[in-house]
């Protein structure tokens, strides 16, 4: 078909529902279509983008323990690239620069959700090293997901919502009407990319919120425990507005139980212990303040929850693992499936097990370089094959449903199993953190690629891609991704700390609250120390609890574990985005979708210039003579002012994406 006699302007009316029983989903571009996708263009793009975001995805993954979705903000980049060209970029090449991009996110995530432990415990790792978890993993993660690519996205067509696919999908098919989109995200990206930089990089007012110097907050905290915390930055504001409201409170709710229920009951506890120390702290509940409580005790809760809301998962996912089965060996006794239209032609089953066997060598390579027996090498190599596969299950799963992948979960969980089973083979020590952790490493890239990877799957059938075109260059962006990953890492850890400042060092500290974690569990298994399983199995039943009133387990554990300063801004994030969709519903008609449209591409462009700002300001630290002082405005330790001020500017970003979402486009005003 011709490609000026293809109408790339509307999704069909399906696109989005079940289908009936003998009813197909035709994508905007057919089977038949003749469209350039894999092109030089898009090719390079789509690297240069995955470099680029990689960067600042590392820097906030490492600050809040939540990677910026790129995948959004490079899809429109890609329309706006479309048109400096003489011939405008198809609508499949802008999936394809969309895909690689996107790649970014994914695999830094998987990086630093495990490499900066590794500094953290002073087992240094070498670049190659770190660049071999990150290659290794993301190369798994898709190869392993490939043969699940038709239920998630074909058999079970309008039954999972996808959220952020949809709305890739939306900007793409959008962008072909023409507009504004790049010039709105620009400007997001510029105004959150200053703001965050001069917050978070030098003394001009607090970037955390408490309010403590109110009289009834510091009484609160001071006799119950009982804190408020608040990051107010514009890319954690943008996160909380992609991820909607609904699932925003769940995830806030987590932070709730434990900051006004856990953290002041353990406190009402044992403060009536005396000098009584309670396992696993090393200090007595009476000498503790709020962040000592959580950091000795509820964490390991929310480890527990998160681990066992991913088997939760597993359990749930069983039927599509045997499904995928059938699937691939029914290919491999036949050839490629009957339907081979271009449209649902992925890699050929036997290239996908060449890249089996070849991967699992490398590892087997890898670990062997460690100085381990071939005995510990074959578990290693057999304990990351199995979790990569099961988890890519499990984040395929998460995505196409609530849009958060449980990464956090999966990894502790592979160092809990691996750390017991490798212990009992005589590993221990600096040897088996390091051994453990790679192996946690690679199974956590392959479980963030894997789920982002089914996002431009979805993505690519709703528009007609070809699925074999985007698994191809999906390996590329693995490269450029696992590249710029290592680099980025070495860099933040000259300029911070990892987990938690160490006496003398004068460097600020990034929380990196996966990698924190994971460093507590697997020091501790490795030098003998017994785990705290009451705590894990308390985690355990409050995922039992949410599951049985039908709630989303691993939002909650994932808000059980990570600071409140963290999930209350994504709070006010939800709350925005539901104010202006429900303006746009409200509105109605070609406005009302140029509505939801515009405060989608605003929150992209926060989250991406946010976490921009923090990486230049991370490159900064790394002067030798850099000092937050060189910008301090005379009232930054005046507490009221300065939270207060933070507050009006966190109030202000707020009004603005509002304003900016209510405007009409230019086609509309045409």
């Amino acid at each position: 078909m011709p490609a000026e006699l293809i109408d790339t302007k509307t999704l069909p009316e399906n696109a989005y529902k079940p289908l009936h029983d003998g009813e197909f989903y035709l994508p905007i571009v057919p089977a038949s279509a003749k469209l350039p996708e894999l092109t030089s263009r898009s090719i390079v793009w789509g690297v240069l983008f995955c470099v680029i975001f990689s960067v600042a995805s590392a820097y906030s993954t490492l600050k809040v323990g939540q990677g910026m979705e790129a995948a959004i903000p490079i899809s429109i980049l890609a329309i706006g690239l479309a048109r400096m060209y003489q011939r405008r970029s198809s609508l499949l090449e802008n999936v394809i620069i969309t895909g690689m991009g996107g790649a970014s996110a994914a695999v830094v995530s998987g990086a630093v959700f495990t490499v900066p432990a590794l500094y953290a415990l002073h087992l240094d790792p070498h670049p190659v090293q770190t660049i071999f978890i990150c290659l290794a993993g993301g190369c798994l993660g898709i190869l392993f997901l490939i043969p699940l690519r038709r239920y998630f996205v074909c058999e079970m067509h309008g039954k999972f919502p996808f959220p952020e696919a949809t709305a890739i999908t939306e900007v793409l098919v959008t962008g072909e009407k023409g507009g504004s989109q790049a010039k709105l995200l620009l400007q997001a990206t510029v105004v959150a990319a200053i703001y965050d930089f001069f917050v978070t990089t030098f003394h001009v007012w607090k970037e955390y919120l408490n309010f403590q110097f109110l009289p009834l907050m510091r009484s609160v905290a001071e006799r119950g425990r009982m804190v408020f915390n608040f990051d107010a930055v514009s890319f954690i504001l943008g996160l909380g507005y992609v991820m909607g409201l609904r699932v925003a409170l769940i995830f806030c709710a987590g932070g709730v139980l434990v900051n006004f229920v856990l953290v002041p009951m353990i406190w009402f506890v044992g403060s009536h212990l005396g000098e009584v120390t309670v396992y696993p702290a090393t200090i007595p509940i009476s000498h503790m303040a709020a962040a000592d409580i959580y950091r000795n005790y509820v964490r390991f809760i929310g480890v527990g929850a998160i681990a066992s809301a991913g088997f939760v998962g597993i359990l749930k996912s069983l039927h599509v693992v045997g499904g995928s089965f059938r699937i691939a060996m029914h290919a491999f006794r036949h050839g490629e499936t009957p339907r081979v239209e271009r449209t649902d032609r992925d890699i050929p089953v036997l290239t996908i097990l060449l890249g089996v066997v070849l991967g699992a060598l490398a590892v087997a390579a890898f670990f062997g370089q460690l100085h381990v027996s071939w005995t510990v090498v074959g578990l290693g190599l057999a304990l990351t094959l199995l979790f990569s596969f099961f988890f890519t299950t499990v984040a395929a799963n998460a995505i196409a449903t609530t849009a958060n992948n449980p990464a956090s979960g999966m990894t502790l969980l592979t160092v809990i199993v691996s750390a017991i089973v490798l212990l009992k083979f005589g590993l221990s020590g600096a040897t088996g953190m390091f051994f453990v952790m790679a192996l946690a490493g690679m199974v956590c890239v392959a479980l963030c690629s894997s789920g982002q990877f089914i996002t431009d799957l979805k993505a690519g059938y709703w528009i007609g891609s070809t699925p074999a075109a985007q698994q191809k260059v999906k390996f590329i962006a693995v490269v450029a991704s696992a590249l710029t990953a290592g680099f980025t890492i070495i860099l933040l850890a000259k300029a911070f700390q990892f987990g938690e400042a160490v006496p003398g060092d004068p460097r600020q500290v990034l929380v990196a609250p996966q990698a924190s974690a994971l460093k507590a569990v697997v020091s501790g298994f490795m030098s003998g120390q017994p785990a705290p399983y009451i705590l894990f199995g308390l985690g355990a039943m409050v995922t039992v609890v949410l599951e049985m009133l039908g709630l989303s387990s691993m939002v909650f554990a994932l808000g059980i574990y990570l600071p409140l300063q963290l999930t209350t801004p994504i709070l006010a994030g939800g709350f925005l985005s539901h104010l202006v969709n429900k303006r746009a519903e409200k509105t109605g008609g070609e406005h009302g979708r140029t509505i939801r449209e515009r405060g989608i591409i605003i929150a992209g462009g926060l989250m991406a210039g946010g976490a921009l700002g923090g990486v230049i300001g991370a490159a900064l630290r790394v002067l030798p003579h850099f000092k937050e002082e060189w910008i301090q405005t005379p009232f930054y330790q005046n507490m009221p002012v300065s939270q207060m001020l933070s507050a009006l500017g966190f109030v202000g970003l707020c009004v603005y994406t509002y304003l900016n979402s209510m405007k009409r486009s230019k086609s509309e005003n045409e």
